[in-house]
């Protein structure tokens, strides 16, 4: 059971970097083009917070190296992603991340760090941690839920792209059976989550994939291509018994 667990984390790691890097192609062509558009910077500061929390969790908990290492590479990507954006967004944009950032990426963060090692120890700040990584991923998944709509309003899945909501399929999958391999239930009710979203996902685009679209606008693309994409990293491993 052991290395079976094992093995599928690996898997789910790989899958994991995959989807931290399906973003590239949306900023090269940001780089290119020398402006954002209408793409928006908090999917991508909610990401960074979110494999921030769960790099901690992986290096607070037992034998977590594996989900330590995944999440600090989405740190890594997240903040290119972010400094990109920074670069090249208009000047109100740059103010509001500039304001995102510090709330939910500096303070957020020191204020889960500070009160789980100064207020919590053992299993009960393993437990915070973990609970608070669920409960945030949870949240996060409101923006696929929103696009989700717009294509059934708009009746079309340009701005879905199938291979986005496979590996969500794909991701929430294997790591909602690794979960329960591991009996690690902060890890498996946001993979669940992501399984369900996932599979609701890959329904609408066999429902619409050949409806006439009804007219959409660049705002609408934005949020669809990056909104969906987006919640993927959040869904990360975390074992105490596996590694």
């Amino acid at each position: 059971m052991k290395s079976l667990s094992f093995f599928i984390g690996v898997i789910g790691n790989i899958i994991s970097v995959l989807m931290f890097l399906s973003p590239v192609g949306t900023f090269w062509r940001i780089i290119k083009e020398r402006t954002t558009g209408d793409f928006e910077s908090v999917p991508y500061i909610c990401t960074f917070l979110s494999s921030f929390l769960w790099t901690y969790y992986g290096i607070t908990k037992p034998d977590g190296l594996l989900v330590a290492t995944v999440n600090g590479f989405g740190i890594l990507v997240e903040t290119v992603y972010i400094t990109v954006f920074l670069i090249y967004a208009p000047a109100k944009m740059k103010a509001k991340t500039g304001i995102l950032i510090g709330i939910l990426d500096v303070g957020f963060v020191a204020a889960a760090i500070l009160v789980t090692r100064l207020a919590l120890e053992g299993d009960a700040r393993i437990d915070a941690i973990g609970l608070l990584c669920a409960a945030l991923n949870i949240i996060m998944y409101a923006s696929p839920l929103s696009a989700m709509k717009t294509v059934v309003t708009s009746k079309s899945v340009e701005y879905m792209p199938f291979w986005l909501s496979f590996f969500l399929f794909l991701n929430g999958g294997i790591w909602t059976l690794y979960a329960f391999l591991v009996r690690d239930y902060f890890l498996g009710v946001p993979n669940g989550a992501g399984f369900l979203l996932g599979t609701a996902q890959l329904v609408l685009y066999a429902i619409y994939r050949n409806a006439k679209p009804s007219n959409s606008n660049s705002t609408s693309q934005g949020l669809l291509e990056e909104g969906i994409m987006q919640q993927q990293p959040l869904i990360t491993p975390a074992s105490s018994t596996s590694y």
